[in-house]
């Protein structure tokens, strides 16, 4: 199945997408609703959907909105280890990894609020100057689990959609001098979109290394593509980790990390990225792609004025 939310002038509707048509449910039903059992709610609302939806209307017709609007948490992975070489090579580092890397699965919380749609303009970065994509699936969480087993935690994946995470990297450069973790660069835009997918459309593996083959344009120019199945860290490991100690909640979105190659960050090819002339600008149209999970198209719009510290930062 492949479930989207939607705005159609009358407030969010859950729906299935159905060819070109989008196969409303009721109103006031969203799919985090739907999720937190396995999965017999979301299966009785697609026989619904199907067979006596509450309105069906043309896909062109409404706006899109992201999968999961606000969801409870956003985590965002690092399972594909070539994407942070091709990261240690544009900042001049050594391309060997510490061993930490090949331990333990890397993540990050991301912004719930920064949820956008898979069509919404996206802003550069307040006081950004290096503007970036990063070409990711995601996996939503249909049931709560904690302390997950490798083997098992793919089983709580719902579905996948694409996770464009926005990245401001002169920032993150400050954020990395911090030693804290993510901040500023990672906290005004996080694509989810266009439908969420489910598992049984995917050809999963068990361990959550799904077939997924991906790809991302600039302004009409391939970027990257790969495939979800070459990841160095599956979703089950993944999950299996972030669950340690902790709840995974219905509607959690973890992200699976870049796509080798999926960013403009992997491609600089000057000493000093500054110099570097493939950032994104005002105008520029970004698309992520996929046989299996949809297309998102966003346009980059100009940073918005920014208040500055008394440090002038």
């Amino acid at each position: 199945m492949r479930w989207v939310t939607y705005g159609a002038g009358d407030g969010q509707r859950a729906g299935l997408l159905e060819g070109d048509e989008v196969h409303g449910l009721a109103a006031g039903t969203t799919l985090l609703s739907l999720l937190g059992d396995d999965g017999e709610r979301l299966a009785a609302a697609g026989e619904t959907a199907r067979h006596d939806p509450a309105e069906v209307r043309p896909l062109d017709t409404v706006r899109l909105l992201a999968p999961i609007p606000r969801p409870p948490a956003v985590r965002d992975a690092l399972c594909f280890l070539d994407h942070l070489r091709g990261c240690y090579r544009a900042l001049g580092r050594p391309p060997e990894l510490p061993e930490v890397w090949s331990q333990t699965p890397a993540f990050y919380f991301g912004n719930p609020a920064a949820v956008v749609g898979p069509h919404d303009d996206v802003a550069i970065s307040p006081a950004c100057e290096l503007f970036d994509f990063e070409l990711e699936i995601g996996a939503v969480i249909g049931r709560a689990g904690r302390d997950l087993h490798p083997d098992e935690a793919a089983g709580h994946i719902v579905g996948l959609t694409f996770f464009n995470d926005w990245s401001a990297r002169d920032l993150q450069i400050r954020d990395m001098a911090h030693g804290i973790g993510m901040g500023k660069a990672k906290d005004s835009a996080i694509t989810l979109g266009p439908a969420l997918v489910t598992v049984d459309e995917l050809g999963a593996a068990a361990d959550g290394r799904f077939p997924v083959e991906v790809s991302a344009t600039v302004n009409g120019r391939e970027v990257a593509r790969g495939s979800l199945a070459d990841a160095d860290w599956s979703f089950g490991e993944i999950l299996a980790y972030v669950s340690r100690g902790t709840e995974l909640r219905p509607g959690d979105v973890v992200g699976s990390g870049t796509v080798p190659g999926g960013c403009l960050l992997e491609h600089v090819d000057t000493p000093d990225i500054a110099d570097f002339g493939g950032w994104l600008a005002p105008g520029d149209v970004v698309s992520l792609r996929s046989p299996v999970l949809g297309e998102t198209s966003q346009t980059v719009l100009a940073a918005p004025p920014v208040t500055r510290l008394r440090s002038g930062f």
